[in-house]
């Protein structure tokens, strides 16, 4: 069966949402600067016309608004107050936690792999490991029976 260009654009567009959310949301989290003011400067990036612009919505103001609620999720599986992490690693553990929570349309290992693409490519050396073990303890609890179908299915030989 041919896979369609959609698809893929689709994803692409999703891809470049979250990493223009990341970048709000780290201006947030350094500045505390208003949502709406962020959301204005981000649509004067080129990146922003790239973009899933709903699905930006979503993620950078989602995550504004249930920032405390977010964190909270996350206290569980952090080593540490989630205001001493990394601005990077911190805004894509909340990506993936916000889509967790919310976008149940895509499946727990697609949420948990973007935000480590997000740490591998704009965090810190190892910072993608730790977003991977976080956010698959965080998965575990919230999409228990997602996760669990996963782990028990059976896997391809190759």
């Amino acid at each position: 069966m041919p896979v369609t260009a959609a698809p893929t654009k689709t994803r692409q567009a999703r891809r470049q949402s979250r990493q223009v959310a990341l970048q709000g949301l780290y201006q947030w989290l350094l500045t505390g600067d208003d949502a709406g003011a962020i959301d204005a400067h981000l649509r004067d990036q080129a990146a922003y016309h790239k973009c899933d612009q709903a699905h930006l919505d979503l993620l950078l103001h989602g995550c504004i608004r249930e920032a405390a609620a977010l964190d909270g999720a996350l206290a569980a599986h952090v080593d540490r107050p989630t205001k001493d992490l990394s601005p990077i690693e911190h805004a894509a553990l909340m990506i993936g936690a916000y889509e967790l929570h919310h976008c149940l349309d895509v499946p727990y290992k697609v949420v948990i792999n973007e935000a480590v693409e997000l740490a591998k490519g704009f965090g810190g050396t190892d910072g993608h490991k730790y977003v991977n073990g976080v956010l698959d303890r965080v998965a575990a609890q919230v999409r228990q029976a997602e996760v669990q179908a996963a782990r028990q299915a059976p896997r391809p030989r190759g």
